[in-house]
């Protein structure tokens, strides 16, 4: 048997009518078949007088929701206590209304999330997101000392809000903030508090963002543990602080901020200095500055003073006057070493001339004597040496004389 030829596409000139638009889209729907859907109650209506029970059930992570019929029975046998806000896994087939134009899931089987498997879900997701680092603390990032302006997301007029103004202004009064409020908690917490981090990591003027909300229980603080928020707060360029619950509330936006509060009012000690303990800071310090310094100069005075304790100093002439003594008492030596040696100079000279004198014909002469010299000079020293009528000078020790030899002996 052959196949039906496929229908003809739709042209301009051959449009399809609105009834085989509607056909089609709902076939295509009903390909889907049965499938199991998990999210977060939004609206619960039970008509009075009605079997049909309608639910609209949103998706914890984005801002989208579907409308859900069960027959009252089948909500009866799963989830009896079933409340807005609830976390719901259902099994259901999608379905098309051609007269409305919607879409809604008709379910068969609901079924509440309990705590426990809430947390188990919660220790998967843990897994999973430090697997792929994102508790890493090496990508943490420091927050800066005095940030000059802050971003807050809570909820509206809440006490995380109050908490976290008043005692940071308490520490710091010229603190800035930017304050966005959104639901903390409900299937629209998650989108909106994405979209605020969005807006606040986009403002150029913000340095750290503050998530803060109060505490709850654990079904109360499941936002803060959504995977599209962690991964959010992952994402960001501005360090953020998560500040959720009480000090024992670990939800996974704990372990991906940049750092983690135990409560809203430790937020507030931990994003900005006290003021007081800075001032007393500067002064403690200002002190030891002031300590340090006088010491230096102290120091510096006890060494001026001993260098001007010292003779070269004190008595600047004193090494001019040691000087002048030294040079005075060299040619006082000098002067006597001179004169000893010159009066002993003299005492030789003395005795070699009275040894001279002593040795000196003249000496002899003085005594009478007289030297008898020929007419050549030649001294006579014998008679012999002389003849007579010859001519002699006489060396008196006064004068001379000549004489004629007339006889010799």
């Amino acid at each position: 048997m052959s196949e039906p030829e496929p229908p003809p596409k739709s042209t301009a000139d051959e449009p399809w009518p609105v009834r085989v638009v509607s056909q089609k889209v709902g076939a295509w729907i009903a390909k889907l078949g049965w499938v199991w859907v998990d999210g977060q109650v939004a609206q619960i209506s039970r008509r009075p007088g009605s079997s049909v029970v309608f639910l609209t059930l949103r998706d914890p992570s984005a801002d989208l929701s579907l409308t859900v019929t069960a027959h009252r029975d089948v909500l009866d046998a799963g989830a009896p206590e079933l409340a807005e806000g609830a976390r719901v896994t259902l099994h259901a087939k999608p379905e098309f209304y051609p007269a409305r134009g919607t879409l809604s899931l008709r379910a068969d089987e609901i079924r509440q999330v309990g705590l426990g498997e809430l947390l188990a879900r919660l220790e998967k997701l843990k897994k999973l997101l430090g697997a792929e680092g994102l508790f890493a603390r090496e990508r943490k990032r420091r927050l800066p000392f005095l940030p000059h302006r802050i971003g807050l997301i809570t909820g509206r007029a809440s006490a995380a809000e109050r908490d976290v103004l008043m005692n940071t202004r308490r520490r710091w009064p010229a603190v800035d903030f930017r304050v966005i409020n959104v639901p903390v908690q409900g299937p629209t917490a998650v989108p909106q508090i994405i979209d605020a981090l969005k807006v606040l990591d986009n403002d150029d003027t913000i340095d750290v963002i503050v998530i803060a909300r109060g505490g709850g229980s654990v079904e109360d603080l499941l936002p803060f543990s959504d995977e599209a928020l962690c991964r959010a707060v992952f994402a960001a360029r501005t360090p953020v602080v998560s500040a959720i619950g009480h000090e024992t509330d670990a939800p996974l936006l704990d372990y991906v901020a940049d750092l983690r509060a135990s409560t809203p009012t430790d937020a507030a000690k931990r994003i900005v200095p006290d003021l007081a303990e800075e001032r007393q800071l500067i002064d403690i310090a200002r002190r030891r500055i002031e300590r340090s310094v006088l010491t230096l100069i102290e120091r510096e005075e006890h060494r001026l003073a001993a260098w001007r304790s010292r003779p070269s100093l004190a008595r600047p002439e004193l090494l001019v006057e040691q000087r002048a003594a030294d040079v005075t008492a060299l040619r006082e030596r000098t002067v006597r070493s001179l004169e000893h040696r010159l009066r002993r100079a003299d005492d030789d000279l003395r005795h070699t001339l009275a040894r001279l004198r002593a040795l000196s014909p003249a000496a002899t002469l003085q005594r009478g004597y007289a030297i008898v010299q020929r007419a050549d000079g030649h001294v006579v020293r014998a008679a012999t040496e002389v003849k007579n009528d010859d001519v002699v000078r006489l060396r008196l020790a006064e004068g001379e004389l000549r004489a004629t030899v007339t006889e010799g002996e």
